[in-house]
């Protein structure tokens, strides 16, 4: 047997072999807490703006150097700096400083600790995930401080690079060649470790919590990004095993994209649309690659997150017309801010609330702050001049929040009617399906709207009551949970009644194992991530109606999980007999009692 076998999340896919290269630790276990003398107090001031000075000139110094792989991603690091030269947080520090006597590195630990309290309690992974910044930037002040900076210059052969963290920062300046796979103790599903690791096409785990315990420089690792494993130092068997599968996967990839650009469409004729959930502009060449369709869900908080200031109607649109005529005619769907007060904390001050997750956010918070959102309605609506572009509305429960959005919607257009500037006066308007409360009266809904798009990563949580990423309870998160099922039925069944398409937007668009099962309840799109797209539409391409109808009826009628997950298997493993050990590899984690 191997020395360990330990778990994260799979963020990139693949499989990598290698020596372990630790480019960082945690240098928490090395963070000074004292308090200093109150004649002392004005150095230690003047020590914390000094470190995050350091540290933005270092920043900028990297922007300019981002290689050629990665250019697109250089935005991450204008994110960072941006942080820094934000005045909260060294603000914040500053006053622990005068006010408790705290040493410089424990006085932004302490600042830094007061931003997580809020943002640990937003439901969505994606905006929760973003906390991951401040604390990528506070490390590297910290860093500063106590004299334990990352030292990348070490590397000279190709390694498993495993780390504390990895800030983009830090991966531009690895030279790409040397990089076999990542591995960080820090990070989620959504964090830019995972998106600079799928640009690169190389395996990569987050979230990893034995990593500094169980890794030694050196030692021989597995990073298994398709299960979530790090095997340390395997046995001969093992390394034979995981070559084969590395060898199988190399050739399945190769496979599926070459036939990528090919149509998602059934042995019988159907067709599905299969599209990209994206955050940034410079996502869009990873979409066409990949055979996407168009844009399903394009998350627009990015442009108002870290900074200090809301961004103009201007900056808005230029961003969103790039994206519609960079995509033209492929169709592109805008959510509206999907983000509360809490994240807005400069220009809005904090609410203080007992549960932000089920608060003043998304759809709530803009028809509260009607400036901000006819700000974003406007820009939208420039950009449909110039492409395919419809938009919908996130976390919607009840109809009467659907009038409320289309009213300032349409005191937008008339706006831009009376100014003269061009926008596309049919542009489709939409609603997230997100909540229970929204499942329950979807027929009212859909006769508000043009189409529905479903939200899964939100309705599992909100219908199951559990939190993905609390690992003592997310073995309850299931996708194939017969509720989770007949929840999206629900939905599908409503909107096809009101002659309304229904799209898929959540990590279920994604899973083969569920695919064929929304095939035959009829989704008429997936939106998923881009670089999942070339696997989803070889399912399709393989599958008929007929088979994924007559599924769709036995997992029904069950009533557990695991009865389910057998179904399913069986039928993925009918349509793809040679890539039985690939899929049964997936599930070798599933330990659900449900």
């Amino acid at each position: 047997m191997a020395d360990k076998i330990i778990s994260g999340i799979a963020v990139a896919t693949g499989i990598a072999i290698g020596k372990a290269f630790f480019v960082n630790r945690n240098h928490k276990a090395h963070l000074p807490r004292h308090t200093v003398a109150a004649d002392l107090v004005p150095l230690e001031i003047e020590t914390l703006h000094a470190a995050f000075e350091a540290v933005e000139t270092e920043l900028t110094d990297t922007r300019e150097k981002v290689p050629a792989e990665l250019k697109d991603y250089g935005v991450l690091i204008d994110t960072h700096i941006l942080m820094l030269k934000d005045p909260k947080l060294a603000g914040t520090a500053e006053g622990y400083i005068e006010s408790l006597g705290l040493n410089a590195a424990w006085a932004l630990e302490k600042a830094v600790s007061d931003q997580e309290a809020v943002f640990g309690a937003i439901e969505d992974a994606y905006i929760r995930e973003r906390m991951q910044d401040v604390r990528v930037v506070a490390d590297k002040v910290q860093a500063k401080i106590i004299g334990r900076e990352t030292d990348l210059s070490a590397i000279s052969e190709r390694a498993i690079i495993l780390a504390h963290d990895l800030t983009p920062a830090d991966t531009v300046q690895l030279q790409v060649d040397k990089i076999m796979g990542f591995a960080t103790v820090c990070g989620g599903k959504t964090s830019h470790t995972g998106i600079m690791a799928r640009s690169l096409g190389i395996p990569a785990l987050v979230g990893v919590d034995k990593l500094e315990d169980y890794v030694h420089d050196g030692d021989l690792v597995i990073i298994d990004g398709l299960t979530g494993k790090i095997v340390v130092n395997p046995t001969e068997t093992e390394l034979e095993d995981y070559n084969e599968r590395a060898a199988f996967f190399e050739e399945y990839t190769r496979k599926i994209k070459k036939r990528c650009q090919l149509p998602a469409e059934t042995f019988d004729g159907s067709r599905v649309s299969v599209l990209a959930n994206i955050e940034l502009v410079e996502e869009v060449a990873a979409v066409i690659d990949n055979g996407g369709e168009g844009v399903g869900l394009y998350r627009t908080e990015y442009a108002y997150l870290n900074r200090t200031d809301l961004p103009t109607e201007d900056e808005l649109a230029d961003m969103y017309i790039d994206l519609a005529a960079i995509m033209s005619p492929r169709k592109v769907v805008f959510r509206t801010l999907d983000l509360g007060a809490d994240k807005f904390i400069s220009a809005y001050g904090e609410l203080n609330e007992a549960n932000p997750a089920l608060g003043l956010r998304a759809i709530r918070f803009c028809l509260k702050n009607p400036q901000l959102f006819k700000t974003q309605l406007r820009a939208i609506l420039r950009a449909s001049a110039y492409g395919n572009v419809s938009l919908m509305f996130p976390m919607i429960s009840g109809v009467k929040e659907v009038r409320q959005a289309k009213a300032w919607l349409a005191q937008a257009k008339a706006e831009l009617r009376r100014e003269g500037v061009k926008y596309d006066p049919d542009m489709p308007v939409g609603i997230m399906i997100e909540l229970p409360a929204a499942v329950m009266i979807a027929d009212f809904l859909a006769q508000e709207v043009d189409f529905f798009s479903i939200g899964t990563n939100d309705l599992i949580q909100y219908s199951i009551g559990v939190d993905r990423t609390n690992h003592h309870v997310s073995y309850l998160y299931q996708p194939l949970h017969p509720a989770t099922l007949r929840t999206i039925k629900l939905v599908v069944d409503a909107a096809h009644q009101a002659g309304i398409e229904v799209s898929l937007c959540g990590e279920v668009a994604s899973d083969p194992f569920c695919v064929p099962i929304l095939l035959g309840m009829g989704i008429d799109s997936l939106s998923l991530t881009p670089q999942a797209i070339p696997g989803i539409k070889r399912i399709i391409r393989q599958t008929n109606m007929h088979d994924c109808r007559k599924l769709l009826k036995e997992v029904l009628k069950c009533r557990t999980v695991s009865r389910i997950n057998t179904l399913v298997m069986d039928n993925i493993f009918k349509h793809f007999p040679e890539e039985v050990t690939f899929f049964s590899s997936l599930l070798e984690n599933d330990e659900s009692p449900t």
